[in-house]
């Protein structure tokens, strides 16, 4: 009898077991809600960004349309018939064989354009693949002795 008052005494109150359950259950649905707003916010964060890259992208083609567009312009602007019809216009007529003299100037250099003298110097080429993946094997080895095996 003994045995059983002392299980009566530490069996819980029924409120007590219906309070755990509910209380465990509600955890449960609070960490897949949490899951689940988690999940939700990398995927708008996904579709914004995606969405964002397809804005960058027509941007891209519509600005090479209108460099293509310019370009076109240009070449029409710069075409060998566009240029004597505006030299016609400004009154400039072509030169006569015996119109022309040529001058000799000693030490003449043709400068540069401005667009040349700011451009970088490229000529130093980078290494594409790094020493790493150069090395053999017996060189990898003899570093390692060398080393002592430190690193």
């Amino acid at each position: 009898m003994q045995v059983t008052q002392i299980i009566h005494a530490y069996k819980q109150a029924p409120w007590r077991v219906q309070r755990q359950y509910t209380g465990a259950f509600l955890l449960i649905v609070i960490g897949v809600a949490m899951i689940a707003a988690l999940y939700l916010m990398v995927s708008a964060r996904a579709a914004i960004t995606g969405r964002e890259i397809q804005s960058l992208r027509d941007e891209i083609t519509v600005t090479r349309r209108i460099n293509a567009d310019l370009e076109a312009r240009i070449g029409d602007l710069t075409s060998t018939s566009a240029m004597q019809q505006r030299a016609r216009q400004l009154n400039y007529r072509p030169v006569l064989p015996g119109e022309l003299e040529y001058l000799a100037v000693p030490n003449f250099f043709v400068p540069e354009p401005a667009i040349l003298l700011a451009a970088q110097d490229t000529t130093e080429f980078e290494r594409i693949v790094p020493p790493e993946y150069t090395q053999s094997l017996i060189e990898w080895f003899d570093e390692r002795i060398r080393l002592g095996g430190a690193q």
